[in-house]
């Protein structure tokens, strides 16, 4: 019922609740006068005769502060269990009608005084509704997330050292100046489609293309960007594509889980550091840094990330409660399984399973231990794992370490790695950093030299990072390592290469700032320099014999990363 209509029965109603119907000679003019022409009071305190404890007390308090319609005696009283004529009904409900009418003029004048502004106000609503509903009528899929991001890298190398005159490998200083000493501007684009069917599980589509690796139609080193090939190689770069601007589906697998504690991961381009594969990452050190060496936890062998891209499948028993518990997980990935030639050294050969497949199989034991310092307390975790890799080559390391671990996709070359890596968080960010650190070692069965004994790589690294450096969302970083690098050569002919005496190692520092410019683009300058950069090939000499030059880089680069 309206406000009027109500007002309006009023009348009707205080009458029928009268205990005795007044007629005119029982009206006392004297007090209704009284009554109508007192001034309205503004607050329920001025009358003596109401207390809180009275049933109508808070519906006479409204009726006096948001009408101020209610008067009083003279005497300043109420009289509330007084029975009420008909004629102070309608002194009271005039009262009350004239202070209703004067509001509802109030709101016509302001409705007339900002007429424009309330017709542009709906037609804006009546254009976000309309736009709202074609939205849900024409949306891609109600389950499916767009996440892009677009990245920038403008950089260049500085060669230096002794070698110079390596004419039976290309690998001294005057080669690197000659294919990798321009400066260079590249670009990498990922487009991951998330799609969730129950909630809990995960089916990623990813498109990716960058330029990379060569110009378009090479399909060589000799036409890579610096930071396509070798231990300048990026973390952003890819040496998916085959030529450069094109697009690929880099990732196609589906996550689910299996009961409380299990989680399944099953694809057909997926790579073993993915959702479902690994229990853990046992590095905090940010992947998205600068050289590609120091994002596998210290074990380029047993975290090949680099090469462990395609066909498999991986599970994970997690045991975690709160942030502490272990993890065990098991996969295996096939760079070839997509291909049905199980004949090794055949053309178009693969397969999963066979011994064509160029393959990778990782078990992993992690735990994680403490909190974040972002839930409070420092934060820990370690891992150890175990790969077997048949016919692939190692992700990263020395031209010599690669050329061991097999020339490319089926060189007939087998590899057992481990790993053991793990980080720590301090509970206190500052000037005290994160750090992570991992070191590998990977042995090798292989047909390449005809070893009677099997080679064997090692490599290690420390990150640290302060976050929050200088300026709130800004991080400063390093790292110091080195690549797979050939410590045991094995017997094996071929004594002009060295390889029954190796003198591979190497060493890398990176140095990098990340600007937090918005919440969706970052800048990042970093320093690297690389200390024998091509490894033993890069010191050996054969027209001289001799086995102690250097062949050293130090690179700049500038890199912008768009989230979207």
């Amino acid at each position: 019922m309206k406000l009027f209509q109500k007002l309006l029965l009023a009348p009707a109603a205080l009458g029928l609740l009268a205990p005795v119907a007044a007629n005119a000679a029982d009206v006392n003019i004297a007090g209704l006068s009284q009554y109508g022409t007192e001034e309205q009071v503004t607050s329920i305190t001025q009358f003596s005769d109401v207390q809180p404890t009275d049933w109508a007390y808070q519906a006479l308090s409204n009726l006096i502060e948001r009408y101020g319609c209610v008067a009083g005696y003279p005497n300043g009283t109420y009289r509330g269990n007084r029975a009420m004529t008909r004629y102070e009904a309608a002194a009271l409900l005039n009262a009350c009608l004239d202070r209703i009418t004067e509001v509802t003029d109030e709101l016509k004048r302001l409705m007339k005084e900002f007429e424009r502004e309330l017709a542009v106000l709906r037609g804006r609503v009546d254009g976000l509704e309309a736009r709202v509903g074609e939205l849900e009528a024409t949306q891609f899929s109600t389950t499916t997330k767009l996440r892009g991001q677009a990245t920038f890298v403008l950089g260049a190398n500085a060669f230096s050292g002794t070698s110079t005159q390596n004419s039976a490998l290309p690998f001294n200083n005057n080669y690197n100046r000659a294919n990798y000493g321009a400066t260079v501007f590249n670009y990498d684009v990922r487009l991951n489609f998330d799609t969730s069917f129950t909630g809990k599980d995960l089916l990623r589509t990813t498109l990716r293309a960058d330029n990379f690796f060569g110009a378009d139609g090479h399909g060589d080193h000799t036409h890579a960007s610096p930071y396509g090939y070798g231990l300048t190689f990026l973390e952003v770069a890819t040496n998916a594509p085959t030529q450069n601007n094109v697009v690929e589906v880099n990732r196609l697998f589906y996550n689910f889980p299996l009961g409380d504690s299990f989680s399944v991961n099953v694809g057909a381009r997926v790579r073993m550091d993915d959702a479902g594969m690994l229990g853990m990452w046992p590095s905090v050190y940010p992947a998205d840094s600068v050289l590609d060496v120091f994002t596998y936890a210290g074990a380029p062998g047993a975290y090949n990330t680099s090469y462990g891209l395609g066909a498999g499948a991986g599970i994970v028993y997690n045991d975690v409660l709160g942030a502490d518990g272990w993890t065990l997980s098991t996969n295996y990935v096939s760079a070839n399984g997509g291909s049905g030639n199980p004949t090794l050294g055949t053309a178009g050969n693969g397969g999963i399973g066979t011994e064509a497949s160029s393959s990778t199989s990782v078990t992993q034991l992690g735990y994680t231990g403490g909190k974040f310092p972002v839930i409070g307390g420092s934060a820990w975790g370690l891992a150890a794992a175990y790969a077997y890799s048949q016919n692939m080559p190692l992700a990263i390391g020395t031209p010599y370490a690669s050329a061991i671990s097999g020339t490319g996709f089926n060189g007939g070359t087998s590899s057992n790695n481990f790993g053991l890596s793990g980080y720590w968080v301090p509970e206190n960010t500052g000037w005290i950093p994160s750090v992570s650190t991992g070191w590998g070692i990977s042995s090798f069965t292989q047909t390449y030299f005809r070893t009677s004994q099997a080679p064997q790589a090692n490599s290690w690294y420390v990150g640290l990072q302060w976050p929050d450096t200088f300026v709130k969302g800004n991080d400063l970083g390093m790292a110091v390592g080195q690549a797979p690098f050939v410590t045991k050569a094995g017997s094996a002919a071929g004594t002009a290469t060295g390889v029954n005496n190796p003198i591979d190692s190497n060493y890398a520092w990176e140095w990098w700032y990340k600007f937090q410019v918005t919440d969706n683009i970052t800048v990042t300058p970093a320093l690297y320099y690389i200390q024998n950069y091509d490894g033993q090939f890069g010191k050996l000499n054969t027209s001289t014999g001799v086995r102690n030059a250097t062949d050293n880089v130090f690179g700049g680069l500038l890199k912008t990363t768009f989230k979207f």
